[in-house]
């Protein structure tokens, strides 16, 4: 059977027939309204205001959610706009996955988890820098 949960501004869903992907954080489609306005946030990092980095992946993935929350702020957005996130991952395991996972899940707190794309990469834009995220969120117009 077919979950979802539906918005104002957009459906999001796990179809019948594909595996249910909500115990790893996100959902198998978003479908956004007509006459939805599109927000594109940019890849965060773990960059704190100042730019420094921490060298721990927690700490990283943590201040790149907060960051994120900063920029759909500033758009007029909630964390439950978010339709779609991407996340790069350097040297991504398993372990990384779960602390992902984690400091999601406290990012975005209770409901349904937008859909969502893990990169592994080699390396990320700046030395030191583990992970980056952007999203993409759906609003009212």
């Amino acid at each position: 059977m077919s979950k979802q949960t539906q918005s104002a501004s957009f459906v999001l869903k796990n179809p019948a027939g594909l595996y249910d992907p909500s115990p790893n954080g996100y959902s198998h489609m978003a479908v956004v309204a007509p006459g939805t306005r599109l927000v594109y946030i940019a890849g965060q990092g773990g960059e704190n205001e100042t730019g420094a980095l921490q060298p721990d992946f927690r700490l990283q993935v943590r201040q790149a959610l907060s960051n994120l929350r900063t920029a759909l702020t500033a758009a007029g957005a909630r964390t439950s706009d978010i339709v779609k996130l991407t996340v790069l991952v350097v040297d991504h395991t398993e372990e990384k996955l779960g602390v992902f996972g984690a400091e999601l899940a406290h990012a975005l707190g209770d409901g349904p988890r937008p859909t969502c794309t893990l990169i592994p990469v080699p390396r990320l834009a700046l030395d030191g820098m583990l992970f980056e995220v952007e999203a993409v969120a759906v609003l009212p117009t």
